[in-house]
């Protein structure tokens, strides 16, 4: 038997090869909030930016928070691995060198960090051409804790404002949670993160853990979540994102979960697998769709009738692809040759997928999937979605020969 082998290797030497900007103190000088003297040792909070490509440019951002159980960091395939993901994306991105409980840091260092590097991104909304209302959070691990505590507690004061950038907002308009430590209060969370954030003698059901349980803390105000899990990790359980995920539910916050059984914890992009590297996918997809790769997004309603061979398609569906591939896609179901849903304001192609069912003896069901009106046919169908009320019906009888 012969077995072909596929490897997909990122070998770092020293430093990571990253494509960074710029690297900036998280603190003004002297101002560092629960600065301790062992600081200058053990490396001051950090932020590097990985600007997006100019010619992708979406004018997104997100705070990355790699994870490391809050007593190191994993900054390669949870740090300037993502950034770089982010980068190709369009997506400006800026990885978060946040303090660490095994330096003698515990909460709210933590949160006060994350909630400084969002706001600093607000300020640095102009120079890296970045909208302030399309600002997010991701997290891995641990560092998904420290996300998930910046998508529930951004009300909550971490620290004492040391300069004009903190009166910006710290709320995230989007949180991603990776294998994300959630709860510190319930037999799924993991010990050495909830030692290393509140102390070594914070227990499972003290009132300190119960504060920095994220599901417990969710409110119609956390923003959109995408969550990605392994059913397999046994190090931070499925359970904690199941539990955010309910918390989301429960309080109508718009939320997407993908939990794919194998896997080990801490993953990050998994480049090679070819399922588990999917997750990234499902990501931009999310982010594309939930309108936060680009601005202004405007949605009107829109119906319209498909025939096939002269008669109603049964039932499938329509898509939407926009010109931008930034714009949300919208696929909308088509029952009995009709369709009928919101979709984004703009030009594109359509695409169908439907199928006729017959009920005469001697014909056979007919199944049709195209962006063409006949095979005959190579040119795309063109669409054009206007405001509100000033699109009519769209009609489009399709052939299957």
């Amino acid at each position: 038997m012969k077995i072909q082998l596929a490897l997909l290797c990122l070998v770092f030497a020293g430093s990571p090869i990253v494509a960074q900007e710029a690297t900036f103190s998280l603190w003004p000088e002297g101002k560092t909030q629960y600065a301790q003297p062992q600081d200058e040792e053990s490396g001051r909070p950090m932020v590097f930016v990985y600007p997006a490509k100019e010619e992708l440019q979406s004018g997104a951002a997100v705070v990355v928070c790699p994870g490391g159980g809050y007593g190191g960091l994993a900054l390669d395939h949870e740090g300037h691995q993502i950034g770089q993901f982010y980068q190709e994306m369009g997506v400006t991105a800026f990885v978060l060198h946040y303090r660490l409980g095994s330096k003698g840091h515990h909460f709210p260092t933590q949160l006060a960090d994350v909630q400084r590097a969002i706001r600093q991104a607000r300020g640095q909304a102009e120079e890296y051409k970045i909208d302030p209302n399309r600002i997010g959070v991701m997290g891995f691990s641990a560092g998904g804790h420290l996300a998930s505590m910046a998508a529930t507690k951004f009300n909550e004061k971490a620290y004492e404002p040391s300069d004009e950038l903190d009166k910006l907002s710290a709320r995230p308009d989007f949180a991603v949670l990776c294998y994300a430590v959630i709860s510190m209060s319930t037999e799924f969370g993991h010990g050495g993160s909830r030692q290393n954030l509140l102390g070594k003698d914070a227990a499972l059901d003290s009132d300190e853990a119960k504060h920095v349980s994220s599901e417990l803390n969710v409110t119609p105000e956390t923003p959109p979540t995408f969550l990605f899990q392994t059913g397999d990790d046994t190090a931070v359980p499925a359970e904690n994102s199941v539990l955010f995920y309910l918390a989301l539910r429960k309080n109508k916050v718009s939320a997407e979960m993908h939990i794919y059984k194998p896997g080990p914890h801490g993953v990050g992009l998994f480049q090679g697998d070819p399922v588990l590297s999917t997750w990234s996918g499902h990501l931009t997809d999310w982010m594309r769709d939930s309108g936060f790769l680009a601005s202004n997004v405007q949605r009107t309603s829109i119906s319209g009738n498909v025939t096939l061979d002269g008669e109603p398609v049964s039932w499938g569906s329509v898509t939407f692809h926009p010109e931008s591939p930034n714009l949300p896609i919208t696929t909308l179901r088509i029952r009995n040759g009709r369709f009928k849903g919101e979709t984004v304001v703009t030009k594109g192609a359509l695409s169908f997928a439907g199928s006729i069912w017959e009920k005469t003896r001697d014909s056979k069901d007919r199944v049709i999937t195209t962006n063409s009106v006949s095979p005959k046919s190579k040119e795309p169908i063109l669409f054009d979605v206007k405001p509100e009320g000033k699109t009519p019906a769209l009609n489009f009888d399709l052939k299957s020969r």
